[in-house]
């Protein structure tokens, strides 16, 4: 046969683990029901990646043993590991710069304490980011609170230390609010940077499952920031979500939200007030 007219057949990827079907199909059913977590079928690999260290850590050789472990009452912490290692944790600090402006703007004139809730805090970037920004706005630090939550109990450890690398914050935030807002580790700790303890004392992190039952109780909140977070749920969750956030928000309050989100066409509680950010209507 002219070698032209051959087919092209792909090379079966030969992999490690024993991961089928079925077992990605379950993954992906059991990510949703904990997490509302929706998972596309491109992202088989990535699952294959994160989950694999899972399957590696417990001596198991096949995903479906690894699942029927999970599923029939296993070790304490074992679903948190599991979420956590299916968490998407990408963040900045001052990502996108407008938001922080218009929270700015937002609270400039305030008197009363300023609450902020940051509905997937991540790693800290964003809790902290807003911290700042509050205590460059306000009179006195005693004037803010970010209350900051999140799934993934690994990335909260993170932002609870308050501990980044010396370049990453450079590339992020300016020399002056470097100067003020941080300390420089020195010895083991050269290279770094903490958060000064009279800021991060301001912001509150607990663990927090969006779809679940229980979320913060009142007073209502300024602002809530929620960006690149509904992304991974499905419309009729983000309906949920929205209406539950309008419940949390000040008669003015403002919710932030990433630059690929619109809720335009999902829920009459909002109405679009600038550059993906809401008001109540």
């Amino acid at each position: 046969m002219n070698a032209l007219n051959q087919a092209v057949v792909e090379p079966r990827v030969q992999r490690e683990l024993e991961f089928t079907d079925r077992d990605f199909h379950r993954i992906r059913e059991l990510i949703a029901a904990r997490a509302g977590i929706v998972l596309a079928e491109h992202k088989r690999d990535m699952v294959y990646s994160r989950l694999g260290r899972c399957v590696r850590n417990r001596g198991l050789r096949r995903f479906s043993d690894y699942l029927r472990w999970l599923t029939a009452g296993s070790e304490q912490g074992a679903w948190q590991e599991f979420v956590n290692a299916l968490t998407t944790n990408l963040t900045a600090f001052f990502r996108e710069s407008h938001h922080f402006e218009l929270l700015a703007a937002h609270v400039r004139q305030r008197r009363d304490p300023v609450r902020i809730w940051s509905a997937g805090a991540s790693t800290g970037e964003e809790p902290y980011s807003i911290a700042m920004t509050l205590a460059e706005t306000l009179p006195s630090l005693g004037n803010l609170e970010v209350f900051a939550t999140d799934i993934d109990s690994d990335a909260l450890a993170r932002a609870r230390n308050a501990i980044y690398p010396l370049e990453q914050v450079r590339r992020q935030v300016s020399e002056e609010r470097l100067r003020r807002f941080f300390l420089k580790g020195c010895g083991e700790r050269a290279g770094y940077v903490r958060v000064r303890p009279e800021l991060s004392r301001q912001v509150h992190f607990e663990p927090l499952n969006l779809i679940g039952p229980h979320w913060p109780a009142q007073p209502r909140f300024d602002a809530i920031f929620c960006r690149n977070v509904m992304i991974y749920f499905d419309r009729e969750t983000h309906a949920r979500l929205l209406e539950r956030f309008s419940r949390l928000l000040k008669k003015d309050g403002l919710l932030f939200v990433g630059h690929s989100e619109n809720f335009t066409n999902i829920s009459q509680c909002f109405r679009l007030r600038g550059q993906t950010v809401y008001i109540l209507n």
